[in-house]
Parts: C-alpha cells; structure tokens; sequence
C-alpha cells in the first residue's frame, strides 16, 4: 500500500440521501435519486406527454395519407375527394390502435375492476393435480394471513367490510395479471395504496397513525397473496443481477475492516455479538414475504450497527460511521437475493415507510451501500490500481503484504508472477507430502483393525475357558479338585447373585390377621 495516498474516508452526505426535486422525502437510486411521490408525478408527466405525442403523430399521418390519396386519384376533372369510409375506416383503426395501447400503458383502478379482468382463465379438464408441500404451506400462510386480516378488521366496524372487500377483489385480479411489467404491477399496487390511503384519511379525518395502521395491515394481506407473482418476475433481470451481485461480494472477500474506515472492534465480545446479529438480520431479509417485515429486518440490522459502534468507541455513533458499517456487514453476509429484495421494497412497499422515518433512512443506506459495492475500486479502499487486481484475482491477500516492488511496474508484476509460482510450487510439495503421510494413516488404521480382531478373539477365548471351569447352569463337563468339593454343596439358585448370603437365617415374615368388624 503506497504510503503517500493519502486516505479516502467513505463519506455520504445525507442532502445526498434525499429527493432531487428538494421535498425533503429519502429518494432511491431505483427511481433516479427521487421519492415515490416524485417519480409517480415525473413518469405520469412522461406518459401523457407519450399520449399527446402519439396524438399528433397521428394527426400528422392522417393528414400525409389523405394528400397522397388526392394526388394518387386526382383525374381530368380536377382532384376527387377520398370516399368518407376510406378515411373514417383508417382512422378508426388508428383509434384502436392507440386505445390498446394507452390501455397497456397507463393502468388504473378503472381498469383494474373492470368485470373482464375479474373473468377467470378456463382450465383444462382432468384430474387435479396434488398440491406439493411448499404449494400446501404458501395456501395455509395465505389462509392465515386473511383470519388475521379478517380479525383485525372487525374491530374498525363500518369501513372494514368494504375495505376487504375492495382488498380481495384487487389480489384477485392481479393474480391474472402475471404478463404484466414489474413497473406496471408496482404503478397498479400503488395506485391502490394512494386510492385508499385517500379514502381511509377522508373518513377518519385525518387521524394519521390510524391511517398507517390499516395500510400495513392491507400490505401485509395483499402482499402475502401476491407474493408469488411479484417477486422476483420473469418479466425482469432480477435474478441476473442477484446473481451478479453475489459474485462480486465473494470477489471482495478479502477486504477488511481498516480498508473501510469501519469503527468497530470485533475483539469485544459485545461488539462481536452485535455484529453476528447484524448479519443475521440482513440475512433474514430474503426469508419475510411482506415489504414492512423486510424493511423491519434492514432497521433492526442498523441498529445493532449503531450498538457495535457505539460499544467500540464509547459514544453515539455517527452517519459517517454507520454507513462503512454497513458495507462491511453486507459483504460478510452476502445476502441472498439482494437486488431483489431491494426491488420488491422499491416497488411495493407502502411509499410512506420508504420516504420518511428511520425505515426509509436504513434502507436508503442500504441502497447506498449496495451501489457502492458495485462501484468499488482500489482508490475507494485506499489502493493502487495494481493491488487492488493482484487481491481481486487471488494472487495476494491483505494478510501477506506486498513487497514495494510489487505494487507498481513491470518489475512488481514479474515479483509478484513469481512469488504467486513459488508459492504454487510449495502448494505441490505439501500436497505430495500429505499424499504419503495419509498412506501411513490407512497403513496404521489396517493394523489397528488386526489388533482389535485378535484382541475381541482373545478376549472371547478367555471367557468360554472360564465358562467351561465354573459353569453358571451345572453342564456336563466333570469338574475335579476343589471345583468338585464345592459343586457337592448345594446352593440355593437365588442366591447366585446377592451379595448376603445369610438371608435363611432371617425371621419368617409377618402373617396377616384379620380382625372382625
């Protein structure tokens, strides 16, 4: 490491972490550094600006096509006016056109209720299929998740009746919705939360935590139901990116926590009990089905950070401290799923969370840090370019530093070429050595297995010697000696194995008596 590079703290500064448009919301690099309010209102704009577009394309078109039909029959007589059904017909089907079009594109709850969207598709006729158990367990969490819902909305009386109702009419029609977009999925889910967000505000004037109250309860039914749907669809590159993400995470294994300026102590054992539960935590993400829990994971995740900094330095910690943390803790974990985990908050959580609180600053870190580690160069963990492609490709480690020579120039490059090739050749030799040592293991274990035999056949031996001399049932082996004189002495057979033997001389024992009434 040069020691003139002079070091390079990891440093986000939280106007950073905000919507560009300036409304004080937490943005999200998923929607261009701007709030879900914000990104709504700029992709409305975008598409309606589409539409008119489109429309003046249109009107442009009809124009050009009804010239180049005057010029085309224009006869003697002067030019002839097109047949009124030519143009009405073209332009009908230009206004078919364009229906299905804006009908694809800009999806609302109109739409979404409509009676067509609610037909079921047919199914083929034949014998059912039998439900796997992981189809059993996600139908008996979903069968769960309504009681509770249903429980939990009999104590709003009035409002809960029609707020399932409308809840169960929209889950259902989404379930059909497989082939759309992830954005259009996410514009559709959100138009409803903003819808009866609206309507719960209206009716109970305003009364703010209440609102939220229903709205993650209406999150976690739905979002259980559509769960299976919305993660991680095929319509996207998700799992490309997840997949993409965890390899570069196991590439960066080898940074450590001086690289990232992280203020933390895992000697301590506190501190590395927070750190565990950290990483825990971050894990847990992939396993929640609703965005709340999973938003609740990356909180509870943050704040054993905060713990583990704060015992290591023994004061609060700070923003500048937490956020190195943070990609520390993602990179020993590797979460899996990560890219999208990310997305299915970014699309279908209830804006509020994600756009004020402390839920929506953990997770904006997160997505922070999630950027950086793709980013992440040599200059960001203080390195030179060539360190920093010599720890990449595995042909040095942080924990055997490099010579000076090895970090610049050609020279450094054929140092490092042949200190990686000694090192190789070593490998080679400790295997080879290990290869004969583990021959004398087997050979020592073979005569180990011998020895045992003869000692099991010995020992077997002894004991029918002894049976054959002092046999426990009077067999008919002739005894001789003193062996003789004492089989001549009867012995009681109980008394083969008690250890008083003096047990005859004992009182008769007592008799009942039975006395009258």
């Amino acid at each position: 490491m040069s020691a003139q590079m002079e070091r390079r703290g990891i440093h986000v500064d939280q106007s950073e972490l905000l919507c560009k448009k300036g409304c004080g919301f937490y943005g999200n690099a998923a929607w261009q550094g701007l709030c879900s309010k914000c990104w709504r209102e700029e992709n409305q704009h975008a598409r309606q600006k589409q539409i008119q577009d489109d429309w003046a394309l249109a009107a442009r078109l009809q124009k050009e096509e009804e010239a180049a039909y005057a010029s085309s029959h224009q006869g003697p007589q002067g030019p002839q006016a097109p047949p009124a059904h030519t143009s009405i017909s073209s332009f009908s089907k230009f206004e078919d056109k364009k229906s299905n079009e804006k009908s694809r594109k800009v999806t609302t709850i109109k739409k979404i209720f409509s009676p067509s969207s609610r037909t079921p598709p047919k199914k083929d006729s034949g014998p059912p299929d039998t439900p796997s158990p992981s189809t059993s367990r996600v139908s008996a969490e979903m069968d769960r998740a309504t009681q509770e819902f249903i429980d939990f909305l009999k104590t709003l009386h009035k409002p809960g009746r029609e707020i399932f109702k409308q809840c169960r009419a929209f889950t259902e029609t989404m379930a059909y919705k497989r082939d759309m977009s992830a954005e259009d999925q996410s514009e559709c889910v959100q138009d409803f939360y903003q819808n009866l967000s609206d309507k719960l505000h209206a009716y109970y004037k305003g009364s703010t935590e209440k609102v939220e109250l229903v709205m993650d309860e209406v999150e976690k039914y739905m979002m259980i139901r559509l769960y299976e749907d919305v993660f991680c669809p095929e319509t996207t590159d998700d799992e490309k990116k997840d997949l993409a993400i965890q390899k570069r995470i196991r590439a960066l294994h080898w940074v450590t926590i001086k690289m990232l300026g992280v203020p933390v102590n895992e000697e301590i054992p506190a501190v590395s009990d927070n750190v565990v539960k950290a990483i825990t935590a971050i894990i847990e993400v992939d396993s929640k089905r609703v965005p709340r829990e999973k938003l609740s994971c990356v909180t509870m995740c943050s704040k054993h950070i905060f713990n583990a900094i704060k015992i290591t330095k023994n004061e609060a910690a700070s923003a500048d401290d937490f956020l190195p943390t943070l990609i520390y803790i993602v990179l020993k974990a590797n979460p899996p799923r990560l890219h999208s985990n990310i997305q299915y908050i970014t699309r279908f959580c209830n804006p509020s969370r994600i756009m004020t609180g402390e839920d929506g600053y953990y997770f904006t870190n997160l997505c922070c840090a999630v950027a950086f580690i793709e980013k992440l160069d040599g200059q960001s963990l203080n390195l030179s370019q060539e360190e920093f492609e010599l720890y990449m490709s595995g042909q040095a480690s942080p924990q055997k530093p490099l010579s000076p020579t090895s970090a610049s120039g050609p020279v450094g490059s054929a140092t490092a070429a042949s200190a990686s090739q000694a090192h190789h050749h070593t490998s080679l030799d400790l295997l080879t050595g290990l290869d004969s040592r583990q021959e004398q293991v087997l050979d020592g274990a073979r005569r180990l297995e011998r020895d045992l035999i003869d000692w099991c056949d010995g020992v077997e031996h002894s004991v029918q010697d002894v049976l054959e001399k002092f046999p426990l049932d009077g067999g008919t082996t002739a005894p001789s000696g003193a062996a003789a004189a004492a089989a001549a002495v009867p012995a009681d057979p109980t008394a083969i194995d008690s250890d008083n033997v003096e047990n005859d001389k004992l009182p008769p024992p007592l008799t009942p008596q039975l006395f009258a009434r």
